[in-house]
């Protein structure tokens, strides 16, 4: 077990600096791009912050987990595909755990890390608008 948790942290830290780096970066921004939209659309409709609420509010957890995944399913099924890719071409091999980790990090995390403070921002800022 040691050696599979030190491949795949190995594996991991050479994405930084291996082929298709860029991914690194575009993925997360358009994760971003997508949460901020709905961290906007929560505030025009008065929602509580999106991971706040997945914590904290058992009763919706359900249905705002679905709908994070629709929002960021195809950014995440599209940071499985380019890392199955990545693993081919450097590795000759596919690690689906680290294809599973990859794209949670690169699509799921800034997904949930932003959608709750844009909601928070867009509302301040809505709220500085009105007289």
């Amino acid at each position: 077990m040691e050696d599979v948790l030190a491949r795949i942290w190995e594996n991991l830290g050479g994405r930084v600096g291996g082929p298709m780096t860029f991914r690194l970066i575009l993925q997360p921004v358009v994760a971003s791009v997508l949460a901020i939209r709905a961290g906007m659309q929560d505030a025009r409709t008065g929602r509580p912050a999106y991971f706040w609420t997945i914590l904290t509010d058992a009763a919706s957890r359900r249905e705002l987990l679905r709908e994070g995944w629709k929002a960021v399913m195809k950014v995440f099924i599209l940071a499985v595909i380019i890392d199955i890719g990545y693993q081919v071409l450097v590795f000759r091999w596919v690690y689906p755990l680290e294809v599973l980790i990859v794209a949670f990090l690169l699509a799921c995390v800034p997904y949930l890390l932003i959608r709750g403070p844009a909601n928070r921002i867009a509302a301040a800022l809505r709220q500085h608008e009105r007289p």
